[in-house]
């Protein structure tokens, strides 16, 4: 299956922004996050198909998941 990753702000240095990713059937959220070598902790909202959710969800083919890590600023 193939599953949509999207990263935002600085989860994007050294990584693709958007990137298209290959699959097995059952996979979790937190597998990708492994992939990408980003620590559950890192990340601040997580988001599949625009839903924001705990990182064990299972994956299907064409979700789009999105990750952003903390945002501060003035």
């Amino acid at each position: 299956m193939n599953v949509e990753v999207r990263l935002f702000a600085y989860f994007r240095e050294g990584r693709e922004k958007k990137q298209i990713i290959t699959l097995a059937e059952g996979t979790e959220i937190s597998n990708v996050l492994d992939m990408l070598n980003i620590k559950e902790e890192e990340v601040s909202i997580l988001l599949l198909n625009g839903r924001d959710g705990p990182s064990d969800r299972k994956l299907k083919n064409g979700d789009i998941v999105a990750l952003f890590p903390p945002v501060g600023g003035g």
